[in-house]
């Protein structure tokens, strides 16, 4: 594709988060959105508000003459429906998770191999926030020196919060429960700042909700080089939280409250202490860092939009992202003989 100045999207998906993505190609100079789809539509194609909706999917790939497409769908179509815009020679931006499973990324990823001129990226959204942004920086800067550990909390008090729709509950369609939904972004963000874990010990539970996902899962995580990560993703936090503590040699960065469109997990803030290791009993210097605004979800599309403008390799949510913290996910799911037994997951392998 030659470059342009302005790229025609469409978005595949346009329920709650497809709308959110509507509204941030609406403020940004370099996309206009041209058509949306989604099943739950009335009529077949419709015009409206200078838009073309679309019931089906293939319909709009078929009559639109889009440059890439914008996928907020279910995680059981979300795959098909990427590999099917990679073969219409569409840019495909996805939400996360990629699939419901391992298979289903690695279905995708067979088929972007065939289509080396196109960018595929997966929406990581939690490391574009400006705190993650920022600690980001201090690890890299080796002033707080290597990191030891880190623990994460990131739950919500339900499976389906804020009139959501009642899929996550269905292993059929989401293919898992609060870790691969949500607990994933922590995840994510863990590989993020110390690299690839190799040994996985975990619990997994469904005892609250009944559902048949689960509603917590928690884990101890190992890398190569002896970090370890300890997490709980849970759909029982009944007062909403995101919480991460990067413990280094010299310090600590903790990530507390992320900016959110619900606005229930507080204020984002970054405390920075830098310790004394050598001083007993000793207060260690302290600052926080509050950020006010969520600028995450516009830097994620202009990020996208530059990998094809200026033909850039994805540096944040590229299928290789997808691939490993959807196998990192499995991971955790494997390590509980019990879950792995009850809903024959396979091995998710290195």
């Amino acid at each position: 594709m030659t470059k342009k100045k302005i790229y025609k999207a469409a978005i595949a998906g346009f329920g709650i988060v497809g709308k959110r993505r509507y509204e941030c190609i609406q403020a940004n100079k370099n996309v206009e959105v041209i058509g949306v789809c989604d099943k739950k539509f009335k009529k077949e194609f419709m015009r409206k508000n200078n838009l073309n909706y679309y019931k089906n999917y293939k319909k709009m790939f078929e009559n639109e003459n889009i440059d890439l497409v914008i996928i907020c769908m279910t995680n059981d179509i979300a795959p098909e429906v990427t590999i099917q815009a990679l073969r219409n020679n569409l840019h495909v931006f996805c939400e996360k998770p990629p699939g419901r499973n391992l298979k289903d990324i690695e279905l995708v990823i067979r088929e972007e191999k065939k289509y080396p001129n196109l960018k595929l990226m997966y929406g990581f959204n939690h490391r574009y926030h400006e705190s993650v942004q920022s600690a980001l920086k201090i690890i890299k800067s080796k002033r707080l020196g290597k990191i030891i550990n880190m623990r994460g909390v990131y739950g919500k008090s339900k499976l389906i919060t804020f009139n959501q729709p009642t899929w996550r509950t269905k292993r059929k369609i989401a293919g898992g429960g609060v870790l691969l939904d949500q607990g994933i972004h922590m995840l994510d963000l863990m590989r993020y700042f110390g690299g690839e874990f190799i040994e996985v010990k975990s619990f997994i539970s469904n005892s609250h909700w009944g559902f048949d996902v689960e509603d917590n899962a928690y884990a101890i995580m190992k890398t190569k080089d002896n970090k370890f990560a300890m997490i709980n993703s849970s759909a029982t936090q009944w007062r909403h939280l995101f919480n991460l503590d990067i413990n280094l040699s010299k310090g600590s960065i903790i990530l507390s409250g992320i900016l959110s469109s619900s606005k229930s997990y507080g204020s984002e803030k970054l405390t920075l202490i830098e310790a004394n290791p050598r001083k007993d009993n000793t207060t260690p210097k302290e600052k926080v860092f509050r950020y006010n605004e969520d600028k995450s979800w516009d830097k994620e599309l202009q990020s996208f939009v530059n990998s094809i403008k200026y033909n850039k390799i994805i540096q944040n949510g590229s299928s290789y992202d997808a691939l490993q913290s959807m196998r990192l996910v499995y991971k955790v799911y494997w390590d509980d003989k019990i879950w792995r037994k009850k809903f024959k997951i396979k091995s998710p392998g290195n």
